[in-house]
């Protein structure tokens, strides 16, 4: 394991600048359709010229250089992550995994208190950030949960709990049905439950709550059917095109997140920001695209980890899911919490409802 520290080269700030500059605009928003037909430019034109003018890459850099960072080689494939350790003794170790369109700057804001509990390993997802893009194919949820298996056991640790949302969602869960014997819990805060077939005993909130999901499908998942069919096309536009990558970003923090009209109500300016900045200095574009690709082949059919299970509901995330489906499809949740607010991005936009939640859950175990 190599210590690690971000060093954009300053060529590379002066480049992601140059570009935004230079961007060439599409034609101007038409009237009265506001965010239905994609991110309107009125909105999205002020944000990249305040990434390009305002925003200080510098000194976010700094903050997360303030973390210990490490890289390591598992399976061929280089994984970043974040490893700190707690001062407290009986602290429990946790893994806290990112999604799509996120990455480990998710995370910033509930480290401090965290870190007051738990030996807290932050790591960026192979194909994403720092982890750098993903050499070989084959790279799924499955391969990415042995990875990160191994990057505990490496750490020395025998028994962790995990956390996610997205495919960190996944990938804990993943974690627990593969190595039972390794992991405490597993907590989410995202997990879908879908409309069953047959099924006609449900509630009217039930189906309310399923409603969302729907809505999600049928409105705001184009870009999983792009990322999961033609990963390596669209990576060549958002590669090019520091505009394209962050309305392709932005986009999701204001269909996802509890806002009262743009993203920022929810989640702070510069920290998104980051987060897009991490994609683009690093090309990971299309490879982090492609983890949807890899997952195609098995979508839906993960078995249920078999440890206690906690689950956090935000509402404003793209699916509430209905407790007596989750119940049946995962028999060990042990834990559930609906909240009034916040959504997808949860550590982002609710980091102490979070931090609350995953204390309660690990403290009950």
């Amino acid at each position: 394991m190599t210590p690690f520290r971000i060093e954009v080269p300053q060529a590379e700030v002066d480049d992601l600048r140059a570009r935004l500059v230079n961007t060439r605009w599409p034609e101007e928003d038409m009237p009265g359709v506001g965010w239905s037909y994609g991110i309107p430019r009125s909105y999205l034109r002020p944000l990249a010229e305040y990434w390009a003018t305002g925003f200080d890459w510098r000194a976010q850099e700094e903050r997360i250089n303030s973390y210990p960072q490490f890289t390591t080689e598992i399976s061929g494939q280089r994984v970043h992550f974040l490893h700190i350790r707690s001062e407290n003794p009986d602290a429990v170790p946790l893994l806290l995994i990112h999604g799509w369109p996120g990455s480990f700057v998710e995370f910033l804001n509930v480290i401090e208190p965290l870190s007051a509990d738990f030996h807290l390993v932050i790591p960026s997802i192979p194909g994403f950030g720092f982890s750098g893009p993903v050499r070989r194919p084959g790279w799924n949820v499955l391969r990415v949960a042995w990875a990160f298996a191994k990057l505990m056991e490496g750490l020395g640790y025998d028994r962790y709990g995990t956390q996610g949302g997205d495919w960190g969602s996944g990938i804990a869960q993943e974690i627990g049905r593969v190595f039972p014997e390794h992991v405490i819990g597993v907590h989410v805060n995202m997990l879908l439950t879908f409309r069953p077939q047959g099924v006609n005993d449900l509630t009217p909130e039930e189906l309310r709550a399923l409603e969302t999901l729907d809505h999600y499908q049928k409105e705001l998942s184009g870009y999983m059917h792009i990322q999961r069919t033609r990963p390596r096309t669209l990576g060549y536009g958002l590669t090019d095109s520091p505009a394209g990558q962050l309305a392709w970003i932005v986009e999701k923090f204001h269909d996802w997140t509890d806002n009262d009209g743009v993203p920022e109500d929810a989640v702070d300016r510069d920290q998104m920001l980051t987060n897009v900045s991490i994609y683009w200095f690093t090309g990971t574009a299309g490879s982090s695209a492609q983890l949807y690709k890899e997952q195609s082949a098995s979508w839906g059919q993960q078995q249920p980890t078999t440890v206690p299970t906690g689950v956090a509901v935000f509402p404003h995330d793209i699916g509430a899911p209905v407790r007596s489906l989750a119940d049946k499809l995962i028999p060990t949740i042990v834990h559930w919490t609906e909240f009034d607010r916040g959504g997808h991005f949860a550590a982002m936009e609710e980091p102490d409802l979070l931090v609350q939640d995953i204390r309660k859950f690990f403290g009950s175990l």
